[in-house]
């Protein structure tokens, strides 16, 4: 097991996230397939990293379209920052073979153009399980722990464009 010295000057991981805004201004939450059924906390938002050479916001179409099968989206927002989180250490060495100590994203609030019919879990690599539209207030008590700081800052800074 990596020491947390080692973990320390691990580099994070460069990704993006969407917050999917529908037309009553929900947020599109998805259950991760890996969780356990009975785990309450195993929602998020589409998130993936950046590919080489692409730029964040051609990263977050393409990481929609991957995730939910659609990208029936216009982008209205970016955050102002870059926003990490860290992966409790016991996950480091399983998450990407040990390569990160967590992730650095680059979040982009999209507004949904397409109908529920258009979202499809059955993609290539299906990442979800199932799926829902949610307040986004509610997202942080929704999201596993170690993303809820994470989470709390997306509302934070966020807020208005639900409001």
């Amino acid at each position: 097991m990596l020491t947390a010295e080692q973990i320390a000057k691990l580099p994070y991981r460069p990704c993006v996230g969407v917050v999917l805004l529908n037309a009553e201004r929900r947020v599109f939450i998805a259950k991760r397939i890996d969780a356990s059924k009975d785990n309450p906390h195993a929602w998020q938002m589409p998130q993936g990293g950046i590919d080489k050479g692409e730029d964040p916001q051609q990263a977050a179409l393409r990481e929609l379209h991957e995730e939910i099968g659609t990208d029936k989206v216009e982008v209205i927002a970016e955050s102002a920052d870059w926003l990490r989180y860290d992966f409790p250490p016991e996950l480091v060495e399983k998450v990407r073979r040990g390569r990160y100590r967590g992730q650095e994203q680059k979040w982009f609030v999209m507004r949904f153009l397409g109908s529920d019919s258009d979202i499809d879990l059955e993609t290539e690599h299906p990442e979800f399980s199932d799926w829902r539209w949610e307040d986004l207030e509610k997202l942080p008590a929704l999201t596993i722990a170690f993303k809820r700081d994470l989470y709390t800052e997306i509302v934070r800074e966020f807020r208005h464009l639900v409001a």
